[in-house]
């Protein structure tokens, strides 16, 4: 029961990180205060509350970006392409 009733914490408190970023994002992308907070408000009522599992799509994403950021890296840059990849 710890280890559920914690769960639900860390996804209340992802919520309001995600509703705070999303306020941020709305109110640079429309100039307004109101509508930037009533429109993060429902984007995140909408998703997340009703939907508690997309919560964690963000924090996948983020440790497969940190973790996995170099694996491109290892491919050398100076080989051939295949033909059905030429231009």
């Amino acid at each position: 029961m710890f280890v559920l009733d914690m769960l639900t914490d860390i996804q209340t408190v992802l919520g309001l990180i995600y509703l705070v970023w999303i306020y941020a994002w709305f109110k640079k992308q429309l100039g307004s205060a109101k509508i930037a907070a009533i429109l993060a408000v429902l984007v995140v009522y909408l998703t997340f509350f009703q939907y508690p599992i997309l919560i964690w799509i963000p924090v996948l994403l983020f440790l497969i970006a940190t973790f996995f950021s170099g694996m491109f890296e290892k491919i050398p840059a100076g080989q051939k392409k295949p033909e059905h990849l030429k231009d």
